[in-house]
């Protein structure tokens, strides 16, 4: 289910999914595909991982990688959930060719 919520969002963050929900920043965005595909990929992720698992190991890895970058955005930008969702999401056939846990090949990448 897609929400919009504008006051949700920092800076230039305009999508985020909290299972089973995909919140974006405005009604426009419900017609940006990759967008979708993107939180599509997150919610997958959250789904095989429990959901709790998801957000456990988002947050640690997060902090694991803002501890060797010592910037927040770096340190998003390399979680490998992310790393996934970004390589992937311009390829809309890729939930249904994905297999589980993905993203682990995504942790070791630089």
């Amino acid at each position: 289910m897609i929400l919009v919520f504008k006051h949700f969002f920092y800076k230039n963050y305009v999508g985020l999914s909290l299972w089973p929900f995909i919140f974006l920043k405005n009604t426009s965005l419900k017609e940006d595909v990759v967008l979708i595909n993107h939180e599509r990929i997150h919610l997958s992720q959250q789904r095989e991982l429990l959901i709790l698992i998801f957000y456990f190991l988002y947050a640690l890895e997060w902090g694991i990688r803002f501890l060797r970058y010592f910037d927040s955005y770096k340190a998003y930008q390399n979680i490998s959930f992310e790393r996934e969702a970004y390589e992937n999401e311009d390829n809309m056939d890729y939930l249904s060719n994905r297999k589980p846990l993905s993203f682990i090949k995504y942790l070791w990448r630089s």
